[in-house]
């Protein structure tokens, strides 16, 4: 029986102080650029799959107090090329935004199978070279969630 993907997933915006963002390209798609993303597995909790994304896809290991949850998700239409990963009908997906604040940009080790390369960009440069209007969006509102906490 063919495993489907869940229409629920993480953004996972990594940024420093600075506001220098963390943006991966890609691999099935060069000159695609995003931050972090991933589906939930089952009943996992949001948290956890955010954690795990982070993980699998920089080699960055964080701790559930690292992440910010953001209380934010955006509904989304799912690319045509992309449905075959969802059961059949499943034409929307609902992703919950986090961000993760580190000390300084970093070297990352990505997931070959899923990203090319990364690059760490100023905030307002990171989120027009984003091909994804909820992470674009997501990191406009950086500057107004770092005055919160």
């Amino acid at each position: 029986m063919k495993q489907y993907k869940r229409p629920v997933s993480v953004l996972v915006v990594i940024h420093t102080r600075d506001l220098q963002v963390l943006l991966l390209e890609r691999a099935a798609h060069a000159g695609y650029w995003q931050s972090v993303t991933g589906s939930q597995e089952e009943d996992e909790p949001l948290l956890t799959t955010a954690i795990r994304e982070v993980g699998e896809e920089t080699g960055i290991q964080v701790r559930a107090e690292d992440l910010l949850d953001w209380r934010l998700s955006n509904c989304y239409e799912i690319f045509a090329e992309w449905r075959h990963r969802y059961a059949p009908g499943v034409l929307h997906n609902t992703e919950h935004v986090f961000s993760l604040l580190l000390p300084a940009a970093q070297p990352v080790t990505v997931a070959a199978e899923e990203h090319l390369r990364y690059c760490w960009l100023p905030w307002r440069e990171a989120a027009a070279k984003c091909f994804s209007w909820s992470n674009r969006d997501a990191i406009l509102m950086l500057p107004e969630r770092m005055s919160v906490h």
